[in-house]
């Protein structure tokens, strides 16, 4: 009887310890519950990963089309980057620059935008995408818009962005129809050469501008604009005051060297700034500045650069040899402050320091060439806040974007920044 109790205890032990095992085996080798959310092949996430759709996780990116979503493959929509977890990106070379004041304001390039708020000692990127970045404007340090072009040439499309946040987030706006300098003169009116918006860049309208024209047109505002003309030996400028519906020449030059080029600026609505570009030669350019405050009623000539190469300034006879003069064998940036101040930069391809920059501060009736030389073959950009304070950056193709300060009106340059990744 005790052996028969002793053989029934150790059958029970026994089906519980097989049980057991069973229970353990089935637990490893069950296929996984969809509804749990977990693959077969993925480990399981610990307190160390992130979580989706964090800045590290495997959801939304920046920049990158949503699971769904009606995006083309392939595309970047504009984004704002702030995280210092983002990815630097090569900012060596700048192609816009646009001030707020003399301590503020953004630069942009191949694929970013930056801000600074130190007078250029150093920037924050705001942005990133795809495109490079053609023009920069601001109103004041808060509402900015920039221009972003996918290429150059016919088909190319250029994107407006528009900041009212000092560049914290930058949003699409519209598409800009032409390379025209592009002003806004209110939050939502802005000029492109003759095409104008009055919807903050969703929407544009073209003005009529004269035949001949030479350039682009430039509107100051929705009635006021200029142009420029050649006719045979004859170069003229014209002025409409009734956006576009009519033009008047309010000045007329004889000419030899052809018109190959125009460039118009405004302070206001009887000022212009007129650049005239003639023919090139042994890397030099002919050019020509003339400037009306009064309507075109009256025109002082600023700058008149005739060249070996290029024959003789645009308006000016073949025999003309005497100033006024900016330094340089060719044109650079021109920047127009007010109607009593302008910057413009000159350029000797030949030169080992080839950037020069001179100045007028009564209207063009005296032009004042600095003593400063730069290094850099590449484009000059300037961006000047008043006739004291001024930024000029240079660029060259074989090293990165050099920022210089002046604080004197153009007499010193400081060398404030070489910009690099961000």
């Amino acid at each position: 009887m005790k052996t028969r109790l002793r053989f029934i205890a150790f059958a029970l032990w026994a089906c519980i310890l097989m049980a057991v095992l069973a229970g353990c085996v089935s637990q490893q080798g069950q296929a996984p519950d969809p509804a749990a959310g977990t693959d077969p092949d993925t480990p399981a996430a610990s307190a160390a990963d992130p979580a989706p759709g964090t800045a590290n996780g495997p959801d939304e990116r920046p920049g990158q089309p949503a699971p769904g979503s009606q995006e083309t493959p392939g595309t970047v929509p504009p984004r704002s980057d702030n995280g210092a977890a983002s990815p630097a990106v090569r900012a060596d070379q700048v192609t816009a620059v646009r001030l707020a004041t003399p301590k503020s304001g953004w630069t942009g390039g191949e694929g970013w935008i930056a801000r600074t708020d130190d007078g250029g000692k150093t920037w924050t990127r705001q942005y990133s995408g795809a495109g490079t970045v053609s023009q920069l404007f601001a109103l004041n340090g808060q509402e900015a818009w920039a221009v972003v072009t996918d290429g150059s040439g016919k088909g190319t499309k250029r994107t407006l962005l528009s900041t009212t946040d000092g560049g914290k987030q930058w949003t699409e706006a519209g598409i800009v129809p032409s390379d025209g300098f592009l002003h806004f003169v209110s939050k939502t009116e802005a000029f492109s050469a003759n095409a104008v918006t009055k919807d903050g860049g969703k929407t544009w309208n073209e003005l009529h501008v004269p035949d001949r024209t030479t350039g682009d047109a430039y509107f100051h505002d929705e009635r006021n604009g200029w142009a420029v003309a050649q006719v045979k030996d004859t170069i003229s400028v014209l002025r409409t005051t009734d956006g576009g519906q009519s033009w008047q020449s309010v000045m007329s030059r004889k000419t030899v060297a052809p018109l190959n080029g125009a460039l118009i600026r405004s302070a206001g609505a009887d000022d212009a700034w007129v650049e005239c570009i003639g023919d090139s030669g042994m890397s030099q350019t002919s050019y020509s500045l003339f400037h009306t405050a009064d309507g075109g009623k009256s025109w002082q000539t600023v700058i008149a650069n005739s060249t070996a190469g290029g024959g003789p300034a645009p308006g000016f006879p073949i025999d003309h040899s005497s100033g006024p003069e900016n330094t340089g064998s060719k044109p650079g940036a021109l920047y127009v402050v007010d109607p009593k101040t302008a910057y413009m930069g000159g350029q000797c391809p030949a030169c080992d320091k080839p950037n020069t920059i001179g100045w007028t501060t009564d209207g063009g009736k005296t032009w004042t060439n600095g003593e400063t030389q730069l290094e850099g073959y590449g484009n000059q950009l300037l961006a000047i806040a008043d006739a004291t304070h001024g930024w000029w950056i240079i660029s060259d193709s074989t090293g990165p974007s050099v920022m210089y300060t002046t604080a004197d009106g153009g007499k010193s340059w400081s060398k404030v920044h070489t910009f690099q990744a961000l």
